[in-house]
């Protein structure tokens, strides 16, 4: 697999205007790359453009966590859980240096809780039955505290340890763009769609798109288009039709970032209920834990959220009823915000945490197929939902779909160790680059085991256009710890610039739009 995405290719594709692409699809997060995965499973021909970055959105910003949905049970969706539970086995399958096992443990504190969440990880574990991670058992109180050194002990129980999955979500994203780009898909960041192109009878016939970094515009021809966009959904069925209702309500989820000695061990803590019915999460990841989340209706969709200072209090004072060390404001290395698509409920139902997470695709009368909701997990299901109504839109026979048995980019049996574990079957191409140039040898950031040559590889191999792209996506620091990424961002943008021949103005811009980005991830304390 060694071809490398290479975005002035694939804007050459656009310049034959009389091409008709079967699907154009706008968004390129998790639904967005999800459809463009299962579409060329079946040999169609594909574009997609994102405005901005893969998964510059909520898809990089979720709890890392690919899971079949305990919470959902309690709320009786089992066909939620059912379908979820299917897709992270196959995702674990296809994708071995992307995801991973977790084991989760849930704390209990009185018999009833034992009983009652003992009961549910048993239907949990029934449900998943061969697609299961291992079974939940319930352990000792002498156990929990041996795996989870920080958890607070007075009046604790045991414990109940289930499995999971768990992920990196945009390197998750890159991978499925990297793997339909092989496939032949037309892949692009940057590309921002400005109008839809509609017959005389209304329908739609394609799109016009400009590049935000040349600043050029491409019309594009295409038989069916894919609205999936997000939270950003009305903005395109406004487009579409400015008389189009509402169907998005932001709802926004934050996560906080601890040194992983807060919880220590391996093992993931899940309470099942807050003060105010949540269920908060604290999973190691990448070194560090990630501690959340939180469920704040939002009214305009953005594409840098910001946490509000009640969730980012609401989070500390949660995650310190359960550990020994109370975590303080001066102790996050970072806080990122997610805005989730969820449904717009009818009149008179406002409580977030009850609207439905499973998916649903709307078409509209032009012929626009959006796909709203869902989640990670199901990602590749909520393509292929989607391209199903590719014979409803033009008449056409679609082929079947066999996106669920395709290897992700990187896919190996033999996973690299470490922080190379990401790049799966490439690790050693970005070692060998390393040992081409001593200089890229060494790290971005003495707290941090990434090396330059992966800033290299970002730029050669991975479409990054800008240092919030490789701070952010390629490599993770910004979310895990703000102050570093800033730190070391000037030698980031400097070498980005040498290797994309970019002048001083260009560093100084990136510098300044990063400092801007970065402080939204830094408490202030």
């Amino acid at each position: 697999m060694g071809k490398k995405m290479n975005r002035e290719e694939n804007l050459n594709q656009l310049r034959d205007k009389d091409k008709i692409w079967d699907i154009a699809i706008i968004g390129g997060g998790s639904s967005g790359l999800g459809v463009a995965l299962d579409a060329v499973s079946r040999g169609m021909s594909v574009a997609l453009f994102e405005k901005a970055d893969f998964a510059k959105g909520t898809s990089s910003r979720s709890t890392k966590l690919l899971h079949g949905g305990v919470r959902y049970l309690a709320q009786g969706d089992v066909f939620l859980v059912l379908e979820a539970l299917k897709e992270r086995g196959r995702l674990i399958k296809n994708a071995p240096h992307l995801t991973e096992n977790q084991a989760f443990i849930i704390p209990v504190y009185t018999l009833w809780d034992r009983v009652q969440y003992s009961a549910g990880l048993k239907i949990y574990d029934y449900m998943a039955a061969n697609l299961s991670l291992g079974p939940s058992r319930y352990i000792s109180k002498e156990e929990t505290l041996r795996r989870m050194p920080g958890i607070e002990p007075k009046n604790l129980y045991g414990g109940i340890v289930y499995f999971d999955g768990q992920f990196d979500d945009a390197r998750l994203a890159l991978a499925i763009a990297q793997t339909a780009d092989h496939a032949g898909a037309c892949i692009l960041n940057y590309t921002k769609v400005t109008s839809l192109q509609k017959n005389e009878h209304g329908k739609l016939t394609g799109l016009n798109i400009q590049d935000q970094i040349s600043k050029k515009k491409y019309p594009v021809q295409a038989r069916m288009i894919v609205n999936a966009t997000g939270v950003f959904a009305d903005n395109i069925l406004q487009m579409d039709n400015p008389e189009a209702p509402k169907t998005i309500q932001p709802s926004q989820g934050i996560h906080l970032v601890l040194d992983q000695d807060f919880l220590g061990g391996k093992d993931a803590l899940m309470i099942p209920k807050t003060k105010d019915g949540r269920v908060l999460f604290a999973v190691p990841w990448h070194g560090k834990l990630v501690v959340g989340t939180t469920d704040t209706l939002r009214e305009k969709p953005k594409l840098e959220p910001e946490a509000l200072q009640k969730e980012i209090e609401f989070v500390i004072e949660t995650a310190s009823g359960y550990l020994t060390r109370k975590p303080t404001r001066e102790d996050v290395k970072a806080v990122f915000a997610g805005l989730r698509p969820l449904a717009r409920p009818k009149e008179g139902s406002t409580k977030t945490k009850e609207i439905s997470r499973s998916h649903k695709v709307i078409l509209s009368e032009s012929g626009l197929v959006s796909i709203t909701g869902g989640k990670w997990t199901t990602f590749r299901k909520m393509g292929e939902d989607t391209v199903d109504y590719y014979s409803k839109v033009t008449g056409l026979k679609v082929p079947d779909s066999k996106s669920q048995d395709i290897l992700l980019y990187g896919y190996t049996r033999d996973i690299p160790s470490g922080h190379w574990k990401v790049y799966g079957s490439h690790a050693g191409q970005i070692q060998d680059l390393a040992k081409e140039n001593s200089a890229w040898a060494s790290s971005i950031h003495p707290d941090f085991p990434n090396i330059l040559a992966e800033v290299v590889w970002a730029v050669r191999s991975e479409m990054a256009q800008k240092l919030d792209d490789v701070l952010s996506r390629r490599i993770r620091m910004l979310i895990l710890d703000a102050q570093a990424a800033l730190d070391c961002a000037e030698k980031v943008a400097r070498l980005m610039a040498e290797e994309m021949g970019k002048d001083e103005e260009w560093i100084a811009a990136e510098l300044e739009d990063f400092q801007k980005t970065a402080t939204k991830y830094l408490i202030k304390t």
